[in-house]
């Protein structure tokens, strides 16, 4: 299925978005990597090559920067003729209080979360439609399923980034193009470290469900085989979080309950 496909990843210099464009060179893909350091991009092309892509083109790009998308999506064009699939994994997430978040950070949430992948989606999807084929897959999470403490804002973009897509599925998807929502769980990746406090600055450090989360490669081979197979949602993950999306549609206060637990007395 992914042989010669032209998979394009955005946040593809660390994390799932990494793992993600190695696992597809294994399979034979062409990724296209796109983030905003070039040097870890072309680290990660490095990697794709020695895993077996036949090519590899390292794309740098500011997910907010919606003038950038236009020229993105030529130069994908010029290269490989077609696009193939498009992976939205750009993304940042959130550990305050709402009461101690400055309203500039739910912004900034919103605006890569969100907005960043919708404008990246919609310079794609004329493509996709004139080409009559082609897959979308967004990076949403368990946040987008159920509420979390100190991801008010976090847990808010990924509720809309699973609204839109689920809808952008039903447009399209007699037009020959397939949307997948992803959401994972806890996931060892960066993710924590780069999180935003409520005054904009960086948490810094790996939390502990974090640290003890999936094994990223493993997410990887999961969210492939759910594409392969057809899926419109994969839920990936290990900890108690993925009991979470069955449990608060059958059982909704346990869940309720389960989350303000997680609310620290201090």
């Amino acid at each position: 299925m992914f042989k010669d496909n032209v998979t394009w990843i955005s946040g593809a210099s660390s994390g799932i978005g990494e793992a993600l464009a190695c696992a597809l060179a294994r399979e034979g893909a062409i990724p296209v990597l796109s983030a905003r350091r070039r040097e870890e991009l072309e680290r990660v092309r490095d990697r794709c090559l020695e895993f077996g892509a036949p090519e590899a083109l390292v794309l740098p790009l500011d997910i907010t920067d919606t003038n950038a998308m236009a020229p993105a999506v030529a130069a994908v064009l010029e290269r490989f003729g077609r696009i193939d699939t498009l992976i939205n994994n750009a993304g940042i997430s959130q550990r305050s209080l709402c009461v101690d978040t400055d309203l500039d950070v739910y912004r900034r949430l919103f605006e890569v979360d969100v907005f960043g992948q919708i404008a990246l989606t919609k310079a794609v999807l004329p493509i996709l439609l004139e080409q009559g084929s082609g897959h979308i897959a967004v990076m949403a999470s368990v946040a987008g399923k159920v509420g979390a403490p100190y991801r008010t804002g976090y847990c808010a973009a990924k509720h809309a980034v699973m609204g839109f897509f689920d809808a952008l599925r039903a447009e399209v998807v007699k037009k020959g193009i397939r949307v997948t929502t992803i959401t994972p769980g806890y996931i060892r990746t960066a993710i924590s470290i780069h999180a935003l406090r409520g005054d904009g600055s960086e948490l810094g450090k790996t939390d502990r469900d974090i640290a003890n989360g999936m094994d990223v490669d493993r997410c990887a081979q999961v969210i492939l085989h759910g594409m392969r197979k057809g899926k419109p949602e994969i839920a990936v993950g290990e900890g108690f979080e993925m009991h979470a999306l069955w449990l608060k549609r059958l059982f909704p206060r346990l869940v309720f309950r389960k989350a303000a637990d997680l609310v620290r007395d201090d």
